[in-house]
């Protein structure tokens, strides 16, 4: 009857050490996803302003070709 008491304290330790493992967890994902939301608009924002540089979409990809094929 004693041991009862002492493993339901543990539980509740055990239990709570994993809801913050959880918690830092999803804080990690979030960061990671906004991060790359962050990047993922920066990249699209690039591709217009080169699009628009270089004369349009089909100019911008010829050009891509001639900067790999030298």
């Amino acid at each position: 009857m004693k041991n009862i008491p002492g493993i339901d304290k543990s539980r509740a330790t055990s239990s709570a050490a994993t809801n913050a493992s959880t918690e830092i967890s999803k804080i990690g994902i979030t960061a990671v996803a906004i991060t790359a939301g962050i990047i993922g608009c920066w990249a699209f924002a690039s591709m217009i302003a080169g699009a628009v540089n270089s004369g349009g979409p089909i100019d911008l990809i010829a050009s891509l070709f001639t900067a790999i094929n030298g």
